[in-house]
């Protein structure tokens, strides 16, 4: 857990992680926010890639390439690869996706290594009901390349609009090991141990109830 709270202490003081009420991108109303977009300095950015490069190693999963969907999956799968090489010696490439078509130059849908065949691991930011993941998944599979697992800072675990696509059905249906830094879970625990933030668990608590897995 030492671990865990270090990223959720880290979260906090740099207020990508707030309570309130936000309209998220599903329509839904939730009690917490997460915006990794404002871990955007040297420093942050740096840790993040630690983050993600110790859960990777801890994990034992093989892989070849990392794989950041556009956009901000792209700055995490540079400092991953950055992180690895400086931290365990793993020289490890990595690529991203474009999010508009490209007809001239360097055309096609992809932008870094050839993931052709290659084992790849999925770094992004935030999971909800995994209708982004899904579409990660498309892109790389059409690629002709086999998906290790998917890492991601938080796992919210919640419902895909009309059950179509949860975390389970990645799961079970595609196989897909899907890890993250921290669940909501790990940040109900976190409040419980603290006596001014104590009072968000509820809220927390009813919005699993609600719209959990």
């Amino acid at each position: 857990m030492d671990w865990k709270k270090e990223f959720i202490d880290f979260s906090f003081k740099k207020k990508a992680l707030k309570f309130g009420t936000f309209k998220l991108k599903s329509g839904r109303s939730s009690p917490y926010f997460f915006n990794s977009g404002l871990l955007s300095t040297g420093k942050d950015i740096i840790k993040i890639g630690l983050f993600y490069a110790h859960s990777i190693i801890a994990s034992k999963i093989k892989f070849d390439v990392l794989f950041g969907p556009a956009y901000k999956g792209i700055p995490i799968a540079v400092a991953t690869s950055i992180a690895l090489k400086n931290h365990y010696n793993l020289n490890i490439p990595y690529a991203f996706n474009r999010k508009e078509s490209k007809k001239h130059g360097e055309q096609g849908d992809l932008i870094g290594e050839k993931i052709h065949n290659k084992k790849i691991i999925i770094l992004d930011d935030v999971i909800t009901s995994g209708t982004a993941i899904h579409h990660s998944i498309e892109i790389i599979e059409k690629q002709g390349a086999q998906i290790s697992s998917v890492f991601v800072l938080l796992d919210r675990k919640e419902k895909g609009k009309r059950n179509l696509c949860t975390i389970n059905h990645l799961k079970n249906q595609k196989s897909y090991e899907i890890i993250s830094i921290i669940t909501i879970e790990d940040l109900i625990s976190y409040l419980l141990e603290d006596k001014t933030l104590k009072k968000h668990i509820p809220d927390l608590v009813q919005y699993r109830k609600k719209y959990g897995i």
